[in-house]
């Protein structure tokens, strides 16, 4: 009983979060590991309870998502599949002490990441730079494997990538960050599903929560006007989540 309530409010926090502005994998990850899942499968299983929300996000945008600038939308889809998908081959092939000890890492990387985002992505749209198509691709499909290999920070270094490729219209790059979110994770869940790595129990109880999570937040999303406060939130869960996760890797 004590593990479904931890995994339903886990669920539905990063479901509202993931909703509003981002981070939800700071609560869903830690959440699975703490009662009993092994990294790797809660890894593959929080990523997998992330999909609904990606989903509806992207219906969400889907005027947005429409040609603009930068590659093309099919040149961005199928650079995100093929990073996902190396990026969860990869998740299958590292041993599960070794992913013990980079979880940490990964974790200073999303909150970092998601701390410095705004002030970056500000910088990034006020140079006006715009990269070559294939570098463009290339970056992205670096961030692709990335996502397939750890969900964390995602968003934030998808709109980052976005950013140094030249887009300027917010509207369209968040719409194209849950597009990539939803096509690398995708792939990357077939991969974890057809390896075992999916804990199916505990993607139920999490999955359902992101969900009434992610309805609610999408209507508070409307409501809230200053982020700051929950942007500092966010970061201070993933700090000391990174440093408890620190201290049992190398304490």
């Amino acid at each position: 009983m004590l593990t479904t309530t931890i995994l339903a409010l886990a669920g539905f926090g990063a479901g509202a979060l993931n909703a509003i502005a981002g981070g939800g994998t700071f609560l869903t990850f830690p959440a699975l590991v703490w009662v009993g899942v092994p990294p790797i499968m809660a890894n593959a299983t929080a990523t997998f309870a992330a999909l609904p929300g990606y989903a509806g996000s992207s219906w969400a945008y889907r005027r947005d998502i429409q040609a603009g600038e930068g590659p093309s939308l099919r040149a961005l889809v199928v650079t995100a599949m093929l990073g996902g998908t190396l990026g969860a081959l990869l998740l299958l092939v590292t041993p599960e002490d070794l992913f013990s000890d980079v979880i940490p890492w990964l974790l200073l990387i999303a909150t970092l990441a998601f701390a410095a985002g705004p002030a970056l992505l500000r910088g990034l749209l006020a140079s006006g730079r715009r990269l070559p198509d294939a570098v463009s691709l290339t970056l992205l499909l670096l961030v692709s494997i990335y996502g397939g290999y750890f969900n964390g920070g995602l968003g934030i270094l998808l709109l980052a990538a976005f950013g140094l490729i030249g887009m300027s219209d917010l509207h369209r790059m968040n719409g194209l960050k849950t597009l990539a979110s939803l096509v690398l994770s995708a792939v990357s869940v077939v991969t974890y599903s057809l390896a075992g790595l999916i804990d199916w129990s505990a993607l139920v109880v999490t999955g359902l929560g992101c969900a009434a999570g992610g309805y609610v937040g999408a209507h508070m999303s409307r409501r809230v006007q200053d982020l700051s406060l929950l942007r500092t939130f966010i970061v201070t869960v993933g700090l000391v989540t990174t440093i408890v996760f620190f201290a049992q890797a190398y304490g």
